[in-house]
C-alpha cells in the first residue's frame, strides 16, 4: 500500500511528465504555423529531405480534402433521400429500394 510520501512523490512525477510534455518541441503539440516551424527546423532537415516532406504533406492534404469533400457529398445525397422519403410519406429503406429498381430498369 502506498504511504503519503509515495503517494506525493508519484504525483509530483507525474506533473513533472505533463510540464515536459507541455513543453517539448513535438509535432504533436504544435498548434499554430509557429509552433510548428520551429518542430520542422529542429529536424534539420537537408533540402531534398524537406521536399520528400512537402510532397508527403502536400498527398495528406489532398486525401483529406477528397475524404472530406465525400463525406459532404454524401451527407447530402442522404439528406435528399430523406426529405424524399418525408415528401412521398415512405421509409427511407422504401426510397433507396424504388431508386435501385429505377436503376435496373434502365439497364
Amino acid at each position: 500500500m502506498l504511504d503519503n510520501k509515495d503517494l506525493q512523490d508519484a504525483i509530483a512525477a507525474l506533473d513533472e511528465y505533463g510540464f515536459d510534455k507541455k513543453n517539448t518541441s513535438d509535432l504533436s503539440q504544435a498548434r499554430n504555423k509557429q509552433q510548428m516551424t520551429k518542430y520542422i527546423d529542429s529536424l534539420d532537415y537537408s533540402l531534398r529531405r524537406l521536399l520528400i516532406l512537402q510532397e508527403t504533406i502536400e498527398e495528406s492534404v489532398a486525401k483529406k480534402k477528397y475524404q472530406i469533400t465525400q463525406q459532404e457529398k454524401i451527407q447530402t445525397y442522404k439528406t435528399k433521400v430523406i426529405n424524399l422519403s418525408r415528401q412521398f410519406n415512405i421509409s427511407y429503406d422504401e426510397v433507396v429500394q424504388v431508386m435501385m429498381n429505377l436503376k435496373n430498369q434502365t439497364n
